[in-house]
């Protein structure tokens, strides 16, 4: 509805300008629903963006644009000059019943659209290294980027989910590091600083466990999984790895383990990749030392302090970074910028990184740089998420990565449902810190649950058809409801949420931000249980046949836009609750 009253704006505003002999371009103007219902249906600003062009006050324009409104279509049932010189609209009643027959004649399709046809899209997140379960952060991450991708799929783009995370360097070493200290520690030894460690007395320290001295590194991963992991090689290999041929099996061995526990979340989730790619691979590959040389034949690298340095400052950025330290090793910068090359030569259109905000810092490095080596800066996106807490009884539960005593994915999963998890983890704005209820999200009642809110209207919609069906009435056809005796304002308000649907699918797709979606959810759950709660006034089954035909294509048209927005969202769609 609101892509055809902007055509019918777009063609009085060319009259308007063609009237005043100017032939440049329409200004960007907004056409968006007021506050209150008593403005109207919608309101554009676009007579004070003319006012300085055209020289004239805007309230002037306005009026002419409300004028020449009725000659360029016949959506405006009413339209009136408002404050400084917006132009508010009424839609004619009709209008929103058509709406309502777009609605169940496109069904599930409803809201999407083919404006990224022919564009590819890659969308990169939760990336976590292979070190550990999955934690809250991953977790919101995962559901954003989920999420972001869907809504490109609904909109046309096509669109590639990827897994991207480092297994080399210093993490990974300490993750075997870890395993094998708790393997010797099993067996009853000590387990000696790795060999690079020696005389770095800032990198491990001596701990004492039952007794026993065990030298374990200063930033080593915690926890019982670790223990879990060493047992594993202790059951298969009893203790031949004291002194292992391959020093690489306890590295290894936890990185196969914690991703293949990775993957077995993200599934529980319902989050699913079309590729997972690797640092180990870009070595191999030859692609670290291509995308240093070449760097290096731009000018943007130096030597300075045995590092390889990356002349940042000289791509606008506030500092130069290191590329590989003085040990030899690349940060990880620099395979990062490798991997971002290797994005555009795979002939995407776009790069869309979702990261936490610990990344914030690194990506205008990696954009910059890549840019510098010919990939499109402008089509190199960040999504940028911050952190999750937990709160129980108002109090916040403490949580220490570091130590692994922080609530995972899984235990959250377990403990609220995936729908609730999912719903909860997209319905703030990205950049906002994100408290999770813990107290809200176990909550059963509706009322209080705002997932359950959602899906119990949609819920709803199926017991009033069960109860049409023990009276004897059936479902109309989708195709053959005459849906005009909807004239209450309550029922124009509902048919009013249903028409936004589609900008609303649009815009979250564009502007990233899948919060409005679960926004749009629960504000027409917010309509719809009202309605039907309020048996005596919006009485569906009655004796007047035609309003009853019509308040079951209401129903139907409700349940159409409630399951494509739950679906959009990876949340089910409930007919019991």
């Amino acid at each position: 509805m609101r892509e055809q009253l902007f055509e019918q704006f777009e063609s009085a505003l060319r009259a308007l300008l063609g009237e005043a002999g100017d032939p440049g371009a329409l200004p960007e103007f907004a056409l968006e629903a007021p506050r209150s219902p008593d403005h109207g249906d919608f309101a554009c600003n676009a007579a004070m963006l003319l006012a300085k062009r055209l020289r004239r006050p805007p309230r002037d324009i306005a009026e002419q644009l409300v004028a020449l409104l009725p000659e360029h279509g016949d959506r405006v049932h009413r339209a009136q000059v408002a404050g400084p010189g917006f132009v508010n609209v009424w839609l004619a009643g009709e209008r929103w019943h058509e709406l309502l027959g777009r609605v169940l004649e496109e069904g599930g399709s409803f809201g999407h659209s083919s404006i990224g046809e022919g564009q590819r899209v890659q969308v990169e997140f939760v990336s976590a290294n292979p070190t550990g379960p999955l934690t809250l952060g991953h977790g919101r991450q995962g559901v954003l980027g989920d999420v972001i991708a869907t809504l490109l799929e609904a909109n046309g783009f096509d669109v590639t989910r990827e897994y991207y995370f480092n297994n080399g360097g210093r993490q990974m070493r300490l993750l075997g590091d870890s395993v094998r200290a708790r393997y010797l520690e099993l067996l009853g030894s000590a387990a000696p600083p790795p060999e690079e460690l020696l005389g770095d007395s800032e990198a491990q320290w001596p701990e004492e466990i039952d007794g026993l001295p065990v030298v374990f590194p200063r930033d080593g991963y915690q926890g019982a999984y670790i223990t879990d992991l060493a047992q594993g090689l202790r059951d298969e290999y009893g203790d031949a790895l004291a002194d292992p041929e391959d020093p690489d099996i306890f590295k290894r061995t936890a990185e196969e383990v914690i991703f293949a526990a990775i993957r077995k979340t993200l599934d529980t989730v319902g989050i699913t990749f079309d590729v997972y790619s690797n640092e180990s691979d870009l070595y191999s590959e030859g692609r670290i030392e291509e995308t240093l040389g070449d760097l290096r034949g731009k000018g943007l690298v130096y030597d300075k302090d045995e590092a390889v340095w990356l002349k940042a400052t000289d791509l606008g950025l506030d500092r130069d970074r290191v590329l590989v330290k003085r040990t030899g090793e690349p940060t990880y910068l620099l395979p990062d910028i490798a991997y971002h090359r290797e994005k555009f030569r795979r002939k995407f259109d776009v790069v869309l990184d979702v990261q936490g905000a610990d990344h914030f810092e690194q990506f205008p490095f990696v954009r910059k740089a890549a840019a510098a080596l010919d990939c499109p800066e402008e089509r190199m996106e960040l999504v940028m998420h911050q952190f999750v807490t937990l709160t129980r009884g108002g109090e916040q539960v403490k949580q220490s990565t570091r130590r692994a005593t922080y609530v995972t994915v899984d235990e959250l999963v377990a403990d609220v449902g995936v729908d609730v998890f999912r719903f909860f983890m997209v319905r703030r704005r990205a950049e906002s810190h994100l408290d999770f209820d813990l107290d809200v999200a176990k909550d059963k009642d509706w009322k209080k649950n705002p997932a359950y809110r959602v899906q119990y209207a949609h819920a709803r919609t199926f017991g009033i058809e069960r109860k049409a069906t023990e009276k004897g009435v059936a479902m109309p056809e989708r195709t053959s409801i005459d849906v005009s005796p909807l004239t209450l304002p309550e029922e124009i308000e509902l048919l009013k949420k249903l028409s936004e649907f589609p900008e609303i699918v649009n815009q979250a797709a564009l502007t990233r931000e899948p919060h409005h979606l679960a926004y749009y959810a629960e504000d027409l759950a917010g309509l719809w249980n009202p309605y039907v709660q309020d048996g005596s006034n919006h009485r569906v089954l009655g004796d007047d046949e035609a309003l009853t035909n019509a308040r079951l294509g209401l129903v139907l048209g409700v349940r159409t836009v409630l399951a494509n927005a739950l679906g959009l969202l990876g949340i089910s769609a409930p007919e019991h609750m």
